[in-house]
């Protein structure tokens, strides 16, 4: 039963960012840096678990207790040993902090929009405190989750509030930061290739970003237990290149202005047709 349960975890591709890391490289800025981080930490990990492994493996074997022989030597403690794993946990707590804040200006900071979107609106802040996107050319889209969906609502194309379900469209080449909300339980926003996970919580607004450099399709899932459909919660963004990106927000603005109006004629209708 375990090796099944091994086996069925491996022929789930939907649960792993990369092979070794949560995080895909080559995505978005902050997901490389984030990949590069958990590898370093877990290279260092697991160094760390093949040497303790391994003295307890040779520690079970050479001093075990043989037959017709006396009992092993007890050791209640060892002094320079136990300051050196001490002072060496130290050392390795002290590096990881270091790297950490090498790379989390790359994690945060919003990475400069580059042959995007020309139209790129007002300056919004990507985190909490944190500095501009460089040259205010950057998109914002509201993100609300919904058990069990994900809205996204982008700049009003004229008066018109153009809007999305499951599947988020942005322009290549473009800083794109989100603003992320919920109407109803705790979700969480994560696409493994473009970042780290950004919390869905209702009367509360999370930010994050990501730049896509090249087109394609990256898929992601809501990452907080959420209800019994908290499994189908999944989340894609597309990416195009900006004058697809522009025909894309175009066709769904007269969508929407088309189903509005039908929508409108049809309650027309029922009202005529009631006494």
């Amino acid at each position: 039963m375990a090796g099944a349960l091994i086996l069925l975890l491996i022929a789930a591709p939907a649960a792993f960012g990369s092979a070794i890391a949560p995080e895909h490289d080559g995505g978005s800025r902050n997901a490389d840096s984030i990949h590069t981080l958990y590898v370093i930490a877990l290279a260092i990990g697991a160094v760390i678990f093949v040497l303790v492994e391994g003295v307890l493996v040779v520690s079970l074997i050479r001093f075990r207790k043989r037959r017709d022989s006396a009992p092993p030597a007890q050791i209640r403690g060892n002094t320079p040993l136990e300051v050196g794993w001490t002072l060496g946990a130290a050392t390795i707590v002290i590096v990881l902090a270091v790297l950490t804040f090498v790379y989390l200006g790359d994690i945060k900071n919003p990475e400069r929009s580059a042959g995007g979107l020309t139209k790129a609106g007002s300056v919004q802040l990507a985190s909490l405190g944190q500095a501009k996107v460089p040259g205010g050319k950057d998109l914002r889209i509201k993100v609300n989750g919904q058990q069990y969906l994900w809205r996204y609502d982008y700049p009003p194309a004229g008066k018109l509030q153009v809007f999305s379900y499951y599947d988020m469209y942005v322009p290549v080449g473009t800083t794109v930061t989100l603003k992320i909300t919920s109407s109803d339980v705790v979700h969480s926003w994560w696409i493994p290739d473009l970042g780290g996970k950004a919390d869905a919580v209702p009367g509360h607004t999370n930010n994050t970003w990501f730049r896509v450099n090249k087109p394609g399709i990256y898929t992601g899932e809501c990452a907080e237990l959420c209800g019994e459909g908290h499994a189908d919660m999944r989340a894609r963004v597309i990416a195009l290149p900006p004058d697809q990106y522009q025909a894309w927000l175009t066709r769904q603005a007269a969508d929407i202005r088309d189903s509005q109006a039908k929508l409108s004629l049809a309650r027309k209708i029922r009202g005529e047709g009631s006494p």
